[in-house]
């Protein structure tokens, strides 16, 4: 017979603080899902991180985060900042809300609003991964 250990959730040492970039999206939906998860399980705190292009109705955006976190039964934070596409990009924002927000895991979706089937990761969780100093959880 073998000795199984107890579990000792590590994780929730290396994850306390998570950034969820967040746009509406079924997949972004997916990803809220896991990182409510890792909250109720690790005692993560979530941050959701909303950047607004101006293409999203930011109450719908909200009233979605703040259902699912309820019927979860966990707070999360909200921030919505804007983006001016003239001078920055999606990827730039998340990338510096987790830099300077001290986080320790992000949790995107591969894709968000992409309407094409046919690309297996957006553009800004690309970037994201590649760019940040963190560890990432990419959600198909």
């Amino acid at each position: 017979m073998t000795y199984i250990r107890e579990p000792t959730y590590e994780v929730s040492y290396f994850f306390r603080r998570i950034l969820l970039p967040f746009d509406g999206s079924a997949a972004s939906t997916r990803a809220l899902k896991i990182a409510l998860d890792f909250a109720k399980r690790y005692g993560s705190k979530v941050t959701a991180f909303v950047v607004n292009d101006n293409s999203l109705n930011i109450d719908i955006v909200r009233k979605k985060l703040e259902s699912e976190a309820l019927s979860a039964g966990i707070d999360i934070g909200i921030k919505v900042v804007d983006l001016d596409r003239s001078s920055q990009s999606t990827a730039t924002k998340i990338i510096e809300e987790a830099i300077e927000g001290n986080y320790d895991l992000i949790i995107v979706a591969a894709r968000g609003r992409t309407v094409s089937e046919e690309i297996a990761i957006g553009s800004t969780a690309l970037s994201v991964i590649v760019n940040v100093p963190i560890s990432v959880l990419l959600v198909r």
